[in-house]
């Protein structure tokens, strides 16, 4: 049977995680493709790495030219994380005519175009189904089985560090401080958890499903985002009453000809179906105009998981290879639609107000959202801090740059001593 061979730069916990399961689930995958793979080269500096997974120091090098230089290489896998050197990398492979498989998702959502643009030059692949969502398959999907739909939204949630921390404060009346040690201890938190909990780490999945799904470029710096350090048990317990649950979300929509695309916190109703995707799971739902609504949900992130989606595409490369079929699913970005300004987005929202316990504050305020075009669904007086009160809000559907402006007003009030959390209402049409 025919050979493909491989070469892998970097055996971290993914990178660990491929060579694993093309070993032990060789002859399967070999059975599925037609030719045996072969990993015929490792990138990697940590030799104890090397020896753990038990990989011949015949093919360890620390030399990249070794790979590129090698014309018998047909798949080059960049599992070494960053961007700056994996995107040296990727992009030299791609013209040395080798197929690229990535995890990657700050490259892809960073440097997509740039890659694409030299895998369709020399009429190679480029795949990456495992930098969004893990192991769940998403990218094909999107790609292909959902190809002769127009996308009409894609929410995720697709940060597992998050939705962890954020099912623990629910369930456990727990603040972000006390579930933030929690994560970091166990593992799902980073020792700087800046990306995941300021959302950067989910905005770049979303520039990456938001460009397949609405065939235009989107890239990280498009992308509205704000993270859940704010969130606190108060908002839960609110959350709760209101019949909602709170998710860190993103979120795409295309209207009027342009896309809107944004990271932040929301309530969601408790029947809708992410609701319910717990602790470090992850799920996806997109709406098309003709298969409908779907879901897709799994394990976001881990060494076998990504590894999966990662072996999945090892195989695609390699197939396209045997029938002389490499570069069918470039770029598909072949509009070029505007990026929605966060201030011309419609949501509803939860407003959480701390103002003096007196009369005539509630009227003033409700005043100035009027004034503003912000209509009001519901208000809710319940807890006293003192000389304090605590207002809530909930509106109807309004503009963002009018709530914005609103409590731009009212933070002014000197009745007001402050705006506890403004948190977008999102799936109250599901």
């Amino acid at each position: 049977m025919e050979a493909v061979k491989i070469a892998l730069l970097g055996v971290g916990t993914v990178g660990g995680g491929v060579y694993k399961v093309l070993q032990q689930n060789s002859r399967e995958i070999e059975m599925k493709v037609g030719a045996r793979l072969e990993v015929v080269k490792v990138l990697e500096r940590n030799l104890e790495r090397t020896k753990e997974l038990g990989i011949p120091d015949e093919i360890v090098t620390t030399d990249f030219s070794e790979i590129t230089g090698d014309p018998e290489i047909n798949i080059v896998v960049e599992l070494v994380g960053g961007v700056e050197a994996a995107r040296s990398f990727v992009k030299a492979s791609l013209e040395a005519g080798k197929s690229v498989a990535t995890a990657n998702k700050d490259l892809i959502a960073l440097y997509g175009q740039e890659l694409f643009e030299a895998a369709h030059e020399h009429k190679v692949d480029l795949l990456f189904e495992a930098s969004v969502g893990g192991g769940i398959p998403i990218i094909r999907p999107l790609k292909e089985s959902l190809a002769a739909n127009k996308i009409e939204q894609i929410i995720g949630i697709v940060n597992g560090t998050t939705n962890y921390m954020l099912t623990k404060m629910a369930q456990e009346g727990s603040d972000f401080a006390e579930v933030l040690a929690e994560a970091q201890a166990k593992g799902y938190a980073e020792a700087d958890p800046t990306s995941d909990v300021e959302g950067y780490d989910a905005a770049r999945k979303l520039a990456i499903l938001a460009s397949i799904g609405f065939n235009s470029r989107v890239t990280f710096p498009d992308v509205h985002v704000e993270g859940i350090t704010k969130i606190s048990k108060e908002d839960m317990a609110y959350a709760k009453e209101l019949g909602y649950v709170v998710k860190l979300l993103a979120i795409a929509k295309e209207s009027d000809g342009s896309i809107e695309a944004r990271v932040h916190p929301a309530f969601l109703p408790t029947n809708h179906p992410l609701a319910s995707v717990n602790d470090v799971f992850n799920a996806i739902f997109v709406r098309g105009d003709a298969v409908g609504d779907t879901m897709f949900y799994g394990r976001g992130a881990g060494e076998l998981p990504t590894a999966s989606a990662v072996a999945g595409d090892i195989m695609e490369a390699a197939r396209n290879i045997l029938h002389r079929d490499r570069g069918r699913h470039g770029c598909t970005c072949y509009d070029q639609k505007p990026i929605k300004d966060i201030g011309d987005t419609r949501s509803k929202y939860f407003v959480r107000l701390v103002v003096l316990d007196k009369p005539g504050v509630l009227a003033s305020i409700a005043s100035v959202f009027g004034n503003q075009d912000v209509s009001l669904n519901s208000v809710i007086q319940k807890r006293k801090i003192g000389e304090m009160a605590e207002l809530v809000f909930v509106t109807h559907e309004v503009l963002d740059r009018n709530i914005q402006d609103s409590l731009a007003i009212i933070k002014a009030m000197p009745t007001v001593e402050s705006v506890a959390n403004l948190i977008r209402v999102e799936g109250d049409e599901f």
